[in-house]
């Protein structure tokens, strides 16, 4: 059992720092990597020790969880304690956090490029900054062509959800109406 520990210690450490790689805290992975390898639903007090941080911030990072669709509150008869648990559709947490971060922030820092881009571009510059000018120019477009590339791939993952659920969505009435004709 001691070893299934450092195993599960290990899985809240790694997703941790995925955690926060992504502009999440680190205790939001530690949560979701301890529901996760848990076999059913947990308190916050049970999450406490799993975890290693305060109760605030697990009721904290467990609502932004919540938010993003990755864990889901369960409700025992009889029990005051909320319990939460895992949703473990990845490709639903992908597409829901993309959703909510892809958008506003990534506009912002493509638009600071953009600007910065044209700012290089209309500067009246002596011959001895003109080379360095150029090279800011060719680094900051390398940027923006990547920014808009990577944009259009974000776009059309979601697209492609889209599509994929309203083909689904189609078919559903279909079914039903065969059932009842």
């Amino acid at each position: 059992m001691n070893d299934l520990n450092e195993i599960r210690k290990q899985m809240i450490e790694n997703l941790s720092r995925i955690s926060e790689f992504w502009g999440y805290s680190r205790a939001m992975g530690g949560i979701y990597a301890a529901l996760y390898l848990s076999p059913g639903p947990l308190s916050l007090d049970e999450l406490i020790p799993i975890v290693g941080v305060t109760k605030g911030a697990i009721s904290t990072n467990i609502r932004a969880l919540e938010q993003l669709g990755m864990v889901h509150r369960q409700l025992r008869t009889g029990d005051r304690k909320d319990y939460y648990d895992v949703d473990t559709d990845f490709w639903k947490i992908v597409k829901t956090i993309l959703e909510r971060r892809e958008k506003p922030e990534f506009d912002q820092a493509l638009n600071g490029v953009s600007s910065t881009l044209q700012q290089v571009r209309t500067l009246s510059l002596s011959k001895s900054d003109s080379d360095l000018a150029r090279f800011y120019e060719q680094r900051l477009e390398s940027m923006e062509r990547f920014f808009h590339t990577l944009d259009g791939i974000v776009a059309t993952l979601l697209q492609m959800d889209r599509l994929r659920s309203d083909g689904l969505k189609a078919l559903l009435p279909h079914k039903a109406k065969r059932k009842n004709g």
